[in-house]
């Protein structure tokens, strides 16, 4: 999976505050229906704990399939956060940026697929690799 596009936090900003209902939407069964405006909500104070260090990709490919990651998908990337076993991260891989499943022993640090059709990338002290940021959101259309 590649990434096609990124975009710091300050130009994908915008201001748009669409209204947070009071109530919840239920998922079983349906409760009588509220009108009720509490706020305007702003995405960026749910999705971006850290926006000085946050931005934004979008990636194209199927390598992450299995984490829910699509093409066209938008992630929301964290530098400030440490990458660690078993989280997402977007990475410089030999010159590329990729998203993968970081893995990292004492000995050895693998990105993973989340596709069986791809394997996974053992990190050498031949490869260029640097981590940008860890993933802490997927925004996608609804299909």
């Amino acid at each position: 999976m590649k990434v096609i596009d990124i975009q710091p936090l300050a130009e994908a900003t915008q201001t748009l505050s669409p209204p947070l209902y009071s109530e919840s939407v239920q998922a079983g069964f349906p409760s009588p229906a509220q009108d009720h405006i509490e706020k305007k909500l702003d995405l960026n104070e749910h999705l971006v704990k850290h926006p000085v260090a946050t931005f934004f990709v979008r990636v194209q490919g199927e390598s992450m399939v299995g984490a829910n990651i699509q093409t066209g998908d938008i992630l929301i990337v964290d530098r400030s956060l440490k990458p660690a076993t078993n989280r997402i991260i977007v990475a410089i891989l030999n010159g590329e940026f990729t998203v993968k499943r970081l893995k990292m022993d004492k000995e050895h640090i693998t990105l993973l697929p989340e596709n069986d059709e791809f394997d996974p990338i053992e990190i050498t002290e031949e490869t260029d690799f640097e981590v940008w940021g860890v993933v802490t959101y997927v925004i996608h259309e609804f299909r």
